[in-house]
């Protein structure tokens, strides 16, 4: 959990990035824990609801390096991988074990070939 005020009726955001004072932008997604349940709330923000998943991959990349500047001895390909399999399985996705077994073929039965002998 992050670290800071321990006053739990003191809601304690981010700050805004430097950029955005001097470029502007659009905030698209505010995420917040209170009390261990998760608040989201978001804008529409693309055509594509697709393009969210670019978005998302990109979050996991940078959470990846934020990880792997701390002293947890955690990489930033370590981070990713954890995260990309929390998601795939809070979505219902199969494990990489559980998918290739599934598709692992039948064990064919040997069937013996005989050379036609030559009259």
């Amino acid at each position: 959990m992050a670290k800071g005020n321990n006053d739990p009726r003191i809601y304690q955001a981010l700050a805004l990035p430097e950029q955005a004072f001097d470029r502007g932008g659009l905030e698209i997604m505010r995420l917040g824990i209170i009390n261990d349940e998760l608040y989201v709330s978001a804008l529409p923000a693309f055509k594509s609801p697709g393009q969210w998943g670019e978005v998302l991959a990109d979050v996991t990349r940078r959470l990846g390096a934020i990880y792997a500047a701390q002293p947890s001895g955690l990489s930033q390909k370590d981070v990713i991988v954890q995260i990309a399999e929390a998601f795939a399985a809070d979505m219902g996705a199969r494990t990489v074990k559980a998918a290739k077994a599934a598709k692992k073929p039948a064990k064919k039965k040997a069937v013996k070939k005989f050379a036609r002998k030559k009259r």
